[in-house]
């Protein structure tokens, strides 16, 4: 093994992740053609039994190794067999299943890393009364078992890390990728500081609204969550009304800025109002989208202009039902996501890549020239 490495460098990809850590698997390859490795990824299985209960397996030697483990826990397309039944894997059982990989590892690992790109529970990061802190917990749990580092995506609440103080957690931000992205899609788009806002759908996105409203010196903008707290649906206090605080947006581009689309009624309501407002196109940049009920909310707002496009990235499962519709764009990470492992492995920071505000300020002064 070549000195400059932390170890010799083993990925192993949970169920449904197959796809995205084949292209990862082609990057380091092509970058590091002088080891004359078949493949970086491990040979592991969490075969069910007929009760649907597991173990982990891996297949191959792990001594020594630099170790990623790469897990979508929001992956349903993955089923298994229970009792007969087909049974959709839910974030709780993709969660055993890295625990059970884990376990299999036994210790052997010179360095686990657990690369988690939407946290498991990341929405659950706090307690309000009599409720669960399952995070937290979570992060304890894999920590424990002897996970080194955690490795996520634009997390709920990054203040979760606190629960696991002598681990490493990096959260990584999607933010260039996405600006690149709408540059390829809308040539036009000019991040001029007269014509583009960023938005903020709640209190909860301002700091990632305020991110992007620094490095592209554009306005900022929010809407915050009237909500009815004498009302409890589904654990959560309704939302009675979006109200927005900012200057005029009459005739200019926005862009709304969050960790996720869930059923996406905020961000849609938001658009629609923004549109009311007078602006010219509205664009939804989210690292995650769930979609949670289907397309046809945003199938409706599209074909009434109300909304212009949603990009999400790659990092979690989509169905190709969405990945084809006219008002979504795919953001790849495939490429990041090699770089971060390259780097790690080689023991190597990684501050630049966690943090590309020079890498935004290249693209845009390029899109600002017209070039």
């Amino acid at each position: 093994m070549n000195s400059e490495y932390f170890g010799e460098l083993s990925i192993v990809g949970m169920k449904g992740t197959e796809k995205f850590l084949s292209n990862v698997d082609w990057y380091l390859k092509q970058w590091r053609k002088d080891e004359e490795r078949e493949t970086f990824l491990v040979d592991a299985d969490c075969p069910r039994f007929g009760t649907g209960e597991a173990k982990g397996i891996i297949h191959e030697t792990m001594r020594g190794h630099d170790t990623y483990i790469f897990v979508d826990p929001f992956n349903y397309s993955v089923k298994y067999n229970m009792y007969g039944m087909q049974v959709p894997m839910s974030p709780d059982d993709h969660f055993q299943d890295l625990k059970r990989i884990i376990c299999a590892i036994g210790g052997k690992a010179r360095r686990i890393s657990v690369i988690m790109p939407m946290l498991y529970e990341g929405r659950q990061h706090r307690r309000t009364a009599r409720e669960s802190l399952d995070c937290a917990v979570a992060l304890q749990e894999i920590a424990y078992m002897g996970a080194t580092n955690i490795i996520t995506f634009d997390a709920h609440d990054p203040r979760v890390q606190n629960a696991i103080p002598r681990n490493g957690f990096d959260d990584v931000r999607s933010s260039y990728q996405m600006l690149k992205a709408l540059s390829r899609e809308y040539p036009d788009i000019t991040f001029d500081p007269q014509t583009t806002m960023i938005v903020a759908p709640d209190e909860g996105a301002m700091s990632r609204a305020m991110y992007f409203s620094s490095v592209l010196n554009v306005e900022l903008g929010m809407f915050y969550k009237r909500r009815n707290y004498k009302v409890i649906i589904n654990g959560m206090n309704p939302i009675e009304a979006h109200e927005f605080l900012g200057n005029s947006v009459d005739g200019k581009d926005i862009i709304i800025v969050d960790d996720m689309i869930s059923s996406g009624e905020s961000v849609l309501d938001i658009a629609e109002q923004l549109k009311e407002k007078g602006a010219r196109r509205v664009f939804v940049f989210s690292t995650f989208g769930l979609f949670c009920n289907g397309c046809a909310k945003f199938d409706a707002a599209y074909e009434a202009g109300k909304i212009d496009r949603i990009f999400t990235t790659n990092l979690n499962y989509r169905p190709d039902e969405i990945i084809n519709r006219p008002w979504y764009t795919e953001v790849n990470m495939c490429k990041y996501v090699s770089y971060i492992i390259d780097s790690l492995n080689r023991d190597r920071s990684i501050s630049e890549l966690l943090n590309p505000i020079n890498r935004i300020h290249a693209l845009t002064d390029k899109v600002r020239a017209g070039k």
